[in-house]
């Protein structure tokens, strides 16, 4: 009798083989991409668990494993809200574009004016029931792009007219790109950047494109000639520093005191944090590197668990990890390029699209700058950085573009496998609100 009930209570406990059935009924998309970012995910885990162990033990009282902890809760929540998301079809997020758009600016203007300040920068705000920390301009990017995706895809008859598609689709960028530029520069730039990228795959013309960027270049330039200009008194011995004396234009001083570190700097002049960035990356070496958990500059590294993270992944784990995290962005974005390719309507494509172009320039920005390839920028490495605002941001991102991935694979259920489906060119002019693709249950 006792053996009958056991048997019968092992027949009907799960399979390996059944619970990988399960998960692949239940988690649809690019299973490549699902992939990466569990890889990512882990490799921030571990990472950033090594760059605040010193941390926590001096804000804890010994008690390291609270920012473990801290980052494992965000890595679930995280991915829970990548799952969300890609269940929903993905043509309701065109529905609600406009309405996150327009909600985004008096977020961004309030940010401003009354958000917390670091460094002379108001880019938080503090929600007050669940006493949580966010960047603004997180959810105005994402808020931009799934609007700049609905213009695009609407206004194609007309793109290449300056007044009728030109006009309707750079004003939006320009407003989130102003909104965002006196606190937050580098992240203004990323993200013009990246929308005119998109523009130009969504068949803006040529010479529009190039008349932005003239526009945009004239801060940039006016920066880099103050930086100029003003580097001999930043050197004589005594005088004030240009970031002190323009402590009255804001984050002007700080951008062209970067600029100057950047472009003079040298020995004992480099900030502080780029030389032990380099110290930690000259001690990871070509292959291994000092091995898990055995960073040395964590202890000096400012910012080692987010905006310098990459310099700890090469001091841990060697060139060779650096390389592997470039790698991992690669096949994120052509798998994210293959998705666009792919999907039948325009919103989709460019949505996915223009989602991983933001996250991948982003990585760019941020491993430019623990190389010391660029000036140093308050931008985070997507998904590896410890969790905040930032972090469910970009899992906010990947569940979109999973979401256009797993509406074209129910398609191309009803059509041969692996048939490639072309986005029209000039025939996509139906509204993207109309395009509804009947999600399974």
């Amino acid at each position: 009798m006792f053996n009958e009930t056991t048997d019968k209570l092992f027949s009907q406990m799960p399979t390996i083989g059944g619970m990988k059935e399960h998960l692949d009924q239940r988690t649809r998309g690019d299973k490549y991409i699902w992939g990466l970012v569990i890889v990512l995910s882990l490799i921030s885990i571990l990472v950033v668990y090594s760059a605040t162990g010193s941390l926590a033990y001096k804000m804890y009282r010994g008690n390291t494993s609270v920012y473990l902890f801290k980052q494992v809760v965000f890595t679930l929540v995280g991915l829970l809200v990548i799952f969300g998301l890609h269940r929903v079809n993905y043509t309701v997020f065109s529905r609600i574009a406009t309405i996150l758009f327009m909600l985004s600016i008096p977020l961004l203007i309030y940010t401003l004016f009354f958000g917390a300040k670091i460094n002379e920068g108001s880019r938080w705000i503090k929600l007050p029931i669940i006493n949580l920390t966010i960047q603004t301009s997180d959810l105005a990017k994402l808020a931009l792009f799934m609007y700049l995706s609905k213009m695009l895809s609407k206004k194609q008859e007309v793109i290449k007219d300056f007044k009728n598609g030109f006009l309707p689709v750079i004003t939006p960028v320009l407003i989130i790109c102003a909104l965002i530029m006196p606190a937050n520069l580098s992240n203004a730039l990323l993200t013009g950047a990246t929308s005119l990228l998109l523009m130009f795959i969504g068949r803006i013309s040529i010479k529009h494109i190039l008349l932005t960027i003239l526009v945009a270049l004239i801060p940039v330039t006016i920066i880099v000639g103050v930086a100029m200009a003003t580097h001999s008194s930043k050197s004589v011995a005594g005088s004030p520093v240009v970031a002190e004396k323009m402590k009255g234009y804001g984050r002007f001083g700080t951008w062209v005191s970067r600029v100057q570190d950047f472009m003079y700097a040298k020995d004992n002049e480099v900030p502080y944090q780029v030389q032990q960035a380099k110290i930690a990356i000259a001690n990871g070496g070509i292959f291994m590197g000092l091995g898990p958990g055995n960073s040395r500059q964590r202890n000096f590294l400012p910012q080692a668990y987010n905006d310098f993270i990459y310099a700890v992944i090469i001091e841990e784990y060697g060139l060779l990890g650096g390389a592997f995290i470039i790698f991992i962005y690669i096949v994120f974005l052509f798998r994210c390029i293959r998705i666009f390719r792919r999907c039948p309507y325009a919103f989709g494509a460019f949505l996915a699209l223009g989602l991983s172009f933001t996250l991948i320039i982003q990585a760019i920005a941020n491993m430019a700058v623990n190389v010391n390839i660029v000036p140093v920028t308050g931008v985070t490495l997507p998904l590896v950085s410890m969790g905040g605002s930032s972090f469910i941001f970009t899992c906010c991102s990947i569940g979109l573009i999973l979401s256009v991935a797993r509406n074209v694979e129910q398609m191309e259920g009803k059509a041969p496998e692996e048939t490639e489906i072309e986005i029209p060119a000039d025939s996509e002019n139906v509204d993207t609100e109309n395009n509804v693709i009947e999600a399974k249950a």
